[in-house]
């Protein structure tokens, strides 16, 4: 059996499932699309350890909370160990402003979101929302909702093999089994908008605790305000406004205990050194390898529906169109 039946193969499984979805078909699917996105990941050990170390902060503190008791009742429906030991954070190659988990032990960080920060304070917000959809289960919640699709996953990755000629049959095997789903909501992570309003209440806590600046939460979301990004009318939209996420992180920060006051701690990378962080990550970028293998994670990447803005960017609707091309084809 070769490399794309065997895909196919897991697909149709976990499609043919019955069942609420467990960790272990959520971290399945997430180590499963991790190989597709996984050569657009910045492998350089100083990011990488950079990243893992604010990562790191956000867990241990979510560790503590979940001993306490913290949480909503989707954390504590099953043994929650793993998503305290294993995860990841990963720096992806990617011009589009995102962050997003597949519900695993994988959180990716676009460079175009690094190059848009300002300070540490607005990476390390968006890093503990993402890790704060897989505390509260939330893309288990979506895969129970998209099993439908996942069946047309493995359709359309069957017929993109079939149609594509030798040279592009992996690309397009991989677009359309991606691809197919996408059109009938897969790409989306599913999240609603109680799961994103629930992420950044959650999120808030895990950010806190773990040292950083709590008057700057909402900082992240004030500049894409700022920036023209809060377009789109929240009745119409799977997002909480922006302007209302910034609202809801100052109430949450004028309401924290005094003794918050002692849980501040240094950024791990303040100032300047930040700003050397933001120019690595552009170099390195810029010289990875231009192959078929990055393009394929880029637009798998590109495709992803937005986790922090309300409106798709022209890169999303490009790479959406692309994939939907492959399968028409």
């Amino acid at each position: 059996m070769n490399a794309i039946q065997s895909s196919f193969g897991a697909l149709f499984l976990l499609a043919s499932l019955t069942a609420c979805a467990t960790d272990r078909q959520v971290i399945q699917q997430a180590d499963n699309a991790h190989k597709d996105l996984e050569p657009a990941v910045l492998e350089d050990p100083q990011l990488a350890g950079y990243l893992q170390e604010m990562g790191d902060r956000i867990i241990v503190e979510a560790k503590k909370l979940s001993d306490a008791g913290y949480g909503p009742k989707s954390h504590r429906a099953e043994e929650d160990a793993w998503m305290f030991t294993d995860v990841k954070f990963h720096f992806v190659n990617s011009e589009t402003l995102n962050a997003f988990t597949t519900g695993g032990e994988h959180m990716y960080m676009y460079t175009q979101l690094l190059q848009q920060c300002r300070t540490e304070d607005e990476l390390a917000a968006v890093m503990a929302h993402e890790y704060a959809h897989v505390y509260a289960r939330h893309v288990h919640k979506g895969m129970n909702r998209q099993y439908l699709a996942m069946g047309g996953a493995v359709a359309g990755a069957a017929l993109g093999y079939t149609l594509a000629d030798d040279e592009h049959k992996m690309e397009y095997a991989g677009l359309a089994a991606v691809g197919a789903g996408a059109l009938t909501g897969f790409l989306n992570q599913g999240f609603t908008r109680s799961d994103e309003a629930e992420a950044d209440e959650l999120g808030f806590e895990f950010y806190v605790r773990a040292g950083w600046d709590p008057a700057h939460f909402g900082d992240f979301f004030q500049a894409m305000v700022d920036a023209g990004h809060d377009t789109t009318p929240e009745l119409m939209s799977d997002h909480p406004s922006l302007a209302s996420r910034v609202v809801a992180a100052n109430a949450a920060a004028a309401k924290l205990p005094p003794e918050a006051k002692s849980w501040r701690k240094p950024a791990v990378a303040e100032g300047a050194k930040f700003k050397a962080m933001q120019n690595r990550a552009a170099q390195i970028a810029k010289s990875l390898p231009k192959d078929q293998s990055l393009k394929t994670a880029q637009t798998l990447l590109n495709a992803v529906g937005n986790c922090l803005l309300p409106n798709d960017q022209p890169q999303q609707i490009e790479a959406r169109t692309k994939i939907a091309t492959v399968l028409q084809n």
